[in-house]
């Protein structure tokens, strides 16, 4: 199941569970986890991209590490909310990643990037470390906004 509906993510996990979340760039996929309450995220690693072969093998080890119950993956939508190359490309990950079993859940994650890199800048990173981080940071804003949504029962 691929939504955009927290309702139907909700519903997918009555139970609740680990949750990833996916920030997918172009050359690197910056992942985040939350607890199996929907508390808090955290940021993880950043998966460097290589084959789509790869790196769904990569993101499988994850899941299966952490027992994760569903992923929360970034669209990158424009701003007026349409589809560009970006949030096509999102989509596309959500397919091919839909063979695990697990739900998905498309969240709008305009501004995530650049929120995180400037919580990165009020916490005195250096550019260096930055550049590193900034995808899994990312991920985490992304799936936080999702989990507060989630536990506030918001649509």
């Amino acid at each position: 199941m691929i939504t955009q509906s927290t309702a139907d993510l909700r519903a997918a996990l009555p139970m609740g569970g680990v949750l990833m979340g996916l920030d997918p760039g172009t050359k690197t996929i910056g992942v985040a986890l939350c607890d199996a309450g929907w508390r808090f995220a955290t940021a993880g690693q950043t998966v460097i991209r290589r084959k789509f072969a790869q790196d769904k093998a990569a993101l499988a080890a994850i899941v299966a590490q952490r027992s994760v119950k569903g992923l929360v993956i970034g669209l990158p939508l424009n701003m007026d909310g349409s589809d560009g190359p970006r949030s096509q490309s999102a989509r596309a990950m959500a397919r091919n990643l839909a063979d695990l079993g697990l739900p998905i859940l498309m969240w709008d994650e305009r501004w995530s990037t650049q929120a995180a890199e400037r919580a990165m800048i009020e916490q005195d990173f250096s550019r260096a470390k930055r550049a590193q981080r900034i995808d899994s940071h990312a991920a985490a804003l992304i799936l936080q906004a999702a989990i507060d949504s989630l536990a506030g029962g918001v649509l």
